[in-house]
């Protein structure tokens, strides 16, 4: 039959065969494919999880403080958290002499005083300085140069906790002195809301509260720098020919070591590098360069800005190389109201009585009865 209908048996099984196979072929590719899709669906799930879980919290953790820091002008104006520093005077003198060019602040600013004790060591008025600043917080800034070997151990609950800044010695009369000066307004330049300095030592005092002094100071045209000048054996005598033509004899001026400027002034101080050299070669003891290098520069460099007065009362009438020091039998009425009616001076350019603000030296054994005059005298 398969002879007669025309039909070879061998073709009909290679076509059977031929028809099952790709059928075969079929079934295992779509398996294939079923189970490529799975295990794609399976990655894609476990590779999203552990992202969330693992990576998307570092991701945060690196671009939000970013964002945070950038869009806060305060995080990169505001002070130092702490006044320790690896900063070298070099250093410190080049930081401290940035200045805006844009006179108008574009963020809210309060002005503070800074107030710089130049010290050996303890504070022996602390407690009265802890009264006189009572209630102020904002309206000032401590910074505190002693002897690099000495330890504070103000509780922190004392406004001169953590107060010192990194120190050297400072010797009488030489120039060591008139840097620990620069560091300290260096330092106290690098909060930029401290608009006037004042230079002061263990052993001074306050001779009035903290509202009449920030009003007076802040509110002053001038900065209080005594400077004059002296021909006698003290103030000419002491200028020495190789300062010219820098500093000229016409330029020698005197005045006392405590003063109290202005930021402009301070910067003024701390950017100096042309009558620096100078007064630290030429100016020597019997040449006391405390006495003579802030207040000669700044009478040639900025004369129009000094009041040529300073505003911490000291007592020369004894004589000798130093002031007098008032101790525990000073302190009475009389003694204070004898300052207060001390010779009239200019404020602004305008007649006034109030002309000190600060004394000094104070012994230690008077801060006992100062403590207990303090409200009705001092009014703090």
């Amino acid at each position: 039959m398969a002879v007669e209908e025309g039909k070879d048996p061998a073709v009909t099984s290679r076509t059977s065969q031929s028809r099952t196979l790709p059928m075969r072929f079929i079934h295992f590719s779509m398996l294939c494919l079923f189970l490529g899709l799975g295990v794609s669906v399976f990655s894609l799930y476990t590779i999203r999880y552990f992202k969330y879980q693992n990576v998307a919290p570092v991701a945060q953790s690196k671009i939000m403080p970013c964002f945070h820091d950038t869009s806060n002008i305060e995080s990169w104006i505001r002070p130092p958290s702490t006044l320790l520093h690896t900063m070298n005077d070099t250093e410190l003198l080049w930081r401290a002499s940035f200045v805006p060019r844009i006179k108008n602040y574009p963020f809210k600013r309060v002005p503070k005083i800074a107030f710089m004790f130049l010290t050996k060591g303890p504070l022996p008025m602390a407690p009265l300085w802890e009264r006189f600043f009572k209630g102020h917080k904002g309206l000032y800034s401590i910074y505190i140069h002693s002897m690099p070997s000495y330890m504070a151990d103000f509780p922190p609950s004392s406004v001169f906790y953590k107060r010192q800044i990194p120190s050297q010695i400072a010797e009488w009369g030489r120039m060591s002195m008139c840097d620990a000066e620069r560091r300290l307004l260096a330092n106290a330049l690098l909060d930029i809301s401290n608009e006037w300095f004042v230079l002061l030592s263990e052993a001074c005092i306050p001779l009035t509260n903290f509202s009449i002094v920030y009003r007076y100071i802040s509110r002053s045209r001038y900065s209080f720098m005594g400077s004059f000048d002296e021909p006698g054996p003290y103030g000419r005598g002491r200028y020495n020919g190789n300062m010219a033509p820098e500093v000229n004899i016409t330029d020698w001026r005197k005045g006392s070591q405590w003063f109290e400027v202005s930021r402009q002034l301070a910067i003024k101080i701390v950017e100096d590098t042309t009558y620096y050299p100078k007064f630290r070669e030429f100016c020597t003891p019997a040449c006391y360069v405390d006495e003579h290098y802030f207040q000669t520069m700044l009478s040639i460099e900025t004369p129009h800005l000094l009041a040529n007065r300073s505003l911490t009362y000291v007592d020369w009438s004894r004589g000798g190389a130093h002031p007098a020091t008032f101790g525990q039998a000073d302190i009475k009425e009389d003694f204070f109201k004898k300052i207060s009616e001390s010779k009239p001076c200019l404020y602004n350019n305008q007649p006034t009585t109030v002309c000190v603000l600060f004394a000094r030296k104070f012994a230690p054994n008077s801060l006992v009865p100062l403590l207990e005059i303090a409200s009705k005298v001092l009014s703090f």
